[in-house]
């Protein structure tokens, strides 16, 4: 890393280094990308992708944006199909969720603020 607080970069590149995410609380503190006020993921789908768990007790606020594809999220009280380019939906605290790709698609989640214990394991 330099003392450069400009960062150029190229999301699908980067994001295939880190499970998709670009910034966050979870980068070197010395990368422009480190933020513990924010976490931006580009999200890179194959048809079928589901998050392998929901997503409960959540404290940050997020929106994800629909690039390309058919993206579903799932809610306790609704579900919300995303399938134009720029479908987007924002949740707060406390909203459980899960997702799934319809079809290959691309999302852009923004998470703020950015906070460590919500990483899933990798698969062995």
């Amino acid at each position: 890393m330099t003392d450069d607080p400009l960062y150029v970069g190229h999301a699908p590149t980067d994001a295939a280094l880190d499970r998709g995410w670009l910034m966050g609380h979870f980068k070197n503190p010395a990368d422009p990308r480190h933020s513990e006020d924010v976490e931006i993921k580009w999200g890179v789908h194959p048809p079928g992708d589901r998050r392998e768990q929901w997503a409960t007790g959540e404290v940050r606020t997020a929106l994800l944006v629909l690039i390309s594809g058919k993206f579903r999220l799932d809610f306790p009280h609704r579900s919300v199909l995303l399938d134009r380019q720029g479908d987007y939906v924002l949740w707060g605290k406390g909203m459980d969720h899960s997702w799934e790709a319809e079809e290959a698609s691309t999302v852009l989640t923004v998470r703020w603020p950015s906070v460590p214990g919500y990483r899933i394991p990798d698969p062995a």
